[in-house]
């Protein structure tokens, strides 16, 4: 099968994808993913930054780089938009801020790691990251990957967000990707300093003036609570940030603050969808599309197959049946794991909420589930 259009390398082309709109791909290392998608949007005092990245000088060279083929120095970067809050779109914002002054914006509920519930900072679906194997050469050197592992193992154990490794269906808790887990030690040995403080935090309904363009701010939950997307409605551009992406569909965890995270993707692509006259959407991983409400609808598409076939297994099954037991039949064994079941959880959840199935909470506090 050939490589999803977000899977593929960085490139270390600048283009002009709109007038005084940059797209400069960030090399990135999370499963599912080769590329973040930075934005630079121009104006007379210098540039706007969308999503610079991962943390790390690896990507903040990359950066520098992309930035210096586009004329830009790192000084007059006055403002950085953050889509939300998962690594490979924050990273490279609390450096910008140090270095060149930089506002960062943000929703108002970004929030990063403890005591906020248990993100699992992946950006793909399950089934986006079966088709990937796995690469062992995107470790600069397997050796030091191997002894990180090990540290990152021993490490990790002190973190408070994974000392009850038990989730609430009582299946086992899922694990950040590793270099996730290695940015959690750092953070822990650097006082949370790739944590960048939000200067300008923002709502759904606010307007942003960016390169004497004015920006509409939509909240867009399910993926992250914290997502937002950007609309230029004069010139009909939509940032998508992780809402839409051109091949590939998010991953919807069903670990978060939410009671029916499907529920809200389902309602923030729905609401993007409506929007008129979106000519270009620039997404955070991929290349730049045009028909926003067509693969909207495919995203809905997706996940509605995957309702109605949780409800042709729960009728083979015949009884109540664990996340994990649906969780194997829904997705190939390649697939199975804690990741798998946070999917299934969420989309077991969806349907209870919307009196489609029923939960059996055994003593030890198992869930079971039966689909109609």
């Amino acid at each position: 099968m050939p490589r999803r259009q977000e899977q593929e390398d960085a490139r270390p082309e600048v283009t002009e994808v709109a007038p005084n709109i940059l797209r400069m791909e960030l090399p990135i290392r999370l499963p599912g993913l080769g590329h973040v998608n930075c934005f630079a949007i121009l104006d007379e005092n210098g540039a706007t930054v969308v999503d610079p990245g991962l943390p790390g000088p690896y990507t903040w060279r990359a950066l520098q780089d992309r930035l210096r083929k586009a004329g830009v120095a790192i000084k007059h970067v006055h403002t950085v938009f953050v889509s939300h809050s998962h690594p490979d779109h924050f990273g490279g914002a609390a450096r910008l801020a140090k270095e060149a002054g930089a506002e960062i914006i943000a929703h108002r509920s970004f929030s990063f790691g403890p005591p906020a519930p248990a993100h699992e900072h992946t950006e793909a679906s399950v089934d986006d990251l079966a088709v990937q194997a796995e690469d062992a050469g995107r470790a600069e050197d397997a050796g030091q990957a191997e002894e990180a592992a090990e540290e990152a193992e021993r490490s990790e154990r002190s973190l408070a967000p994974f000392e009850n490794r038990k989730t609430v269906w009582g299946g086992e808790r899922p694990r950040p990707p590793f270099f996730t887990r290695l940015k959690w030690i750092a953070m822990r040995y650097l006082g949370g300093k790739i944590i960048p403080t939000i200067t300008h935090p923002v709502e759904h309904g606010d307007v942003l003036e960016l390169a004497g363009r004015e920006w509409f701010v939509l909240h867009t939950p399910g993926h992250t609570g914290d997502h937002v997307c950007l609309h230029d409605p004069e010139n009909g551009i939509f940032l998508a940030g992780d809402h839409v992406l051109p091949t590939i569909t998010p991953h919807i965890s069903g670990l978060t603050s939410s009671a029916d995270p499907l529920a809200s993707f389902f309602y923030s692509l729905d609401r993007v969808a409506e929007i008129p006259e979106v000519k270009l959407v620039l997404p955070a991983h991929g290349h730049p599309f045009e028909d926003l409400p067509g693969r909207c609808a495919a995203i809905k598409r997706h996940h509605d197959e995957r309702l109605d076939k949780i409800g042709s297994i729960s009728k083979g099954f015949g009884r109540p049946a664990t996340v994990e037991e649906f969780s194997r039949k829904l997705f190939k064994p390649r697939s199975w794991g804690s990741m798998a079941e946070s999917e299934t959880y969420a989309h077991l959840e969806h349907l209870r909420i919307a009196g489609r199935a029923e939960r059996r909470i055994e003593m030890e506090g198992t869930y079971r589930y039966e689909a109609g």
